[in-house]
């Protein structure tokens, strides 16, 4: 059984920290240096969306099987383990920063092609993306190293 909890556990951050390597360090510089702003913003809003919902699946999987972990083990937690919880929990709001402060108003912003405003909550959801991105990074550091 704890193997199974463990491989949810990983799934989900292959999903979440994968895709935002994808989206970061793959696709966004191509579709920047390859497609004006009314064929890249809608792309780009169209694939975060599906991501975003990726990502919806993937973060209750992960908090319930990690909050599973903690329960198995009970008072004899590993540090690395709260250090993991806690850098999970920046992520996650980060997460929640992302798509209810900047996509929602990217959308918006498409759909009545402002591509300024579409352009700018970009920006803003890169820059948080790439923070997400580092913090995944070193959160699968402190579980490996530990």
């Amino acid at each position: 059984m704890n193997r199974f909890i463990v491989l949810i556990h990983l799934l989900a951050v292959i999903v979440w920290v994968g895709g935002m390597f994808f989206a970061h360090v793959c696709l966004r510089p191509v579709a920047a240096a390859q497609l004006p702003p009314p064929q890249r913003l809608p792309l780009l809003a169209a694939v975060l969306g599906r991501f975003f919902v990726a990502v919806g699946v993937a973060l209750p999987l992960l908090w319930g099987s990690g909050l599973v972990r903690f329960a198995q083990v009970g008072a004899a937690i590993p540090a690395h383990w709260h250090a993991m919880l806690g850098l999970g929990s920046v992520m996650t709001v980060i997460f929640a920063v992302i798509v209810l402060r900047f996509y929602r108003p990217m959308l918006v912003a498409v759909a009545a092609q402002d591509w300024p405003q579409a352009g700018k909550a970009m920006n803003s959801i890169r820059v948080l993306v790439l923070a997400n991105l580092i913090l995944g990074f070193v959160t699968v550091g402190v579980a490996m190293l530990a």
